[in-house]
């Protein structure tokens, strides 16, 4: 079967397309025939060693993605072939088919589009992770989500929207902006043009942001920091700025607000149960239409690495999606 392969942590540019033996479900698995698959930030830090685990050489990347059961392990009880599924998994989305396990996968609704669904899992999954399991929102708060117009981003936007957030949108440049605001956003903010500070004060009257959703880092994560209202929630999400920064604790004492990590990865293994229902939850709110992932192109399979440079780049609003069949 045809896959995308990586043999060294050298970054999208070393990526290449092959012929690789299909591979076969163990007992608690489901092989898929894959119909799309999305291309993350995630995607390319793992293609380029520095993502927070390495996988074993060889391997094909690929961490979502959506398709058809085609075979299933003995042990598997909620899927048999023919189901239409999404699945999250830490590699193999670019090939013809992969494996994935049963519970990090989940049954598509009639009308989901494949592409759709492909783009659900990691991005609206770990804002609803965020958003709802750990800083337990509440309507009318107001959250301020950097990166907005990305893959996580966006997605937050999107459900914070649904959930009835005051959303403030953090882009990096003014083309986002239109984007973002017709996801949600009440508010718009370039935080390399504008000065953050004024402009939550100023939107906040004062009062700063009740949920910090932070998927940069480095200096815009220490001027959050500072922003967040009394008994607020400052969530680390992840460092696409390549800077982890260090924050004074008298801040949050200051301020009695809460530092919370945010690793759905991690949570997702260690309470498979727990991952599996809110996927259900996602998969359903999509069907209904109470969320739309945002497709900023379609790609072949072999256009993969053009994909992780374009995300690299930040020219890429939403996900990026490789159609395989």
């Amino acid at each position: 079967m045809r896959a995308v392969q990586c043999h060294s942590f050298t970054g999208p540019q070393d990526l290449r397309l092959g012929e690789i033996a299909e591979p076969k479900p163990s007992s608690d698995e489901i092989l898929i025939d894959v119909h799309a698959a999305s291309v993350s930030f995630m995607d390319q830090l793992l293609v380029s060693g520095l993502y927070q685990m390495r996988p074993p050489l060889p391997f094909v990347p690929g961490t979502e993605a959506s398709g058809v059961v085609v075979a299933i392990g003995d042990k598997v009880t909620k899927f048999a072939p023919g189901d239409r599924v999404a699945c999250s998994s830490w590699t193999g989305g670019y090939a013809e088919r992969m494996i994935a396990k049963e519970s990090k996968s989940v049954r598509l609704p009639d009308g989901v589009a494949f592409e759709a669904a492909a783009t659900v899992l990691h991005n609206y999954g770990t804002a609803y992770y965020a958003l709802v399991e750990r800083a337990r929102a509440r309507a009318d708060e107001t959250v301020f989500i950097t990166g907005a117009a990305g893959g996580v981003g966006l997605a937050a936007v999107d459900l914070g929207r649904h959930l009835g957030l005051d959303v403030i949108a953090g882009v990096g440049s003014d083309d986002k902006a239109a984007l973002v605001r017709s996801y949600g956003a009440n508010d718009v903010i370039n935080y390399r043009s504008e000065d953050l500070r004024d402009r939550i004060k100023s939107i906040t009257s004062g009062h700063g942001i009740d949920i910090g959703f932070d998927t940069i880092g480095g200096a815009i994560l220490e001027q959050m920091a500072r922003l967040m209202n009394w008994g607020g929630r400052l969530m680390p999400i992840g460092f696409t700025s390549g800077a982890i920064p260090s924050i004074p604790m008298n801040l949050p004492l200051l301020k009695n607000y809460a530092m919370i990590g945010v690793f759905a990865g991690a949570w997702a293994e260690k309470f498979s149960a727990e991952a599996a229902r809110m996927n259900d939850t996602l998969m359903q709110l999509l069907a209904d239409g109470n969320i739309r992932p945002h497709i900023d192109r379609v790609l072949r399979l072999e256009e993969a690495a053009d994909a992780m440079r374009a995300i690299a780049n930040r020219t890429v609003q939403g996900r990026i999606v490789l159609k395989i069949r």
